[in-house]
């Protein structure tokens, strides 16, 4: 994995304005993925997006970790039951023009 793919773990808490102990806690949680290369810690790019929702989650309506976990599981949840629908449909599709 090159660097051009990650972001260090301070640029990101800078940027974000976030504490370093909030990063921490969700990876501790498994919400998160932290790459470490030459003892930095980098923050893959797939990652972002599902970072700065977390961020989000936590300024804007003061979710607190715990929370932020629930409701990873819980979107989780609803995009594995949206693909399965999908899938059942596209299957019942088979069968009506069939």
């Amino acid at each position: 994995m090159t660097t051009a793919t990650l972001i260090t773990t301070n640029d990101f808490c800078t940027w974000h304005q976030v504490e370093y102990t909030f990063i921490r806690s969700l990876r501790e949680a498994g919400l998160v993925e932290i790459t470490i290369i030459d003892q930095a810690e980098y923050i893959p790019e797939t990652q972002l997006k599902k970072l700065e929702k977390m961020v989000r989650l936590h300024h804007d309506l003061d979710i607190n970790i715990a929370g932020i976990e629930a409701i990873a599981h819980l979107l989780e949840r609803l995009e594995y039951l949206q693909n399965e629908m999908r899938t059942l449909k596209n299957r019942l599709r088979l069968y009506e023009e069939g």
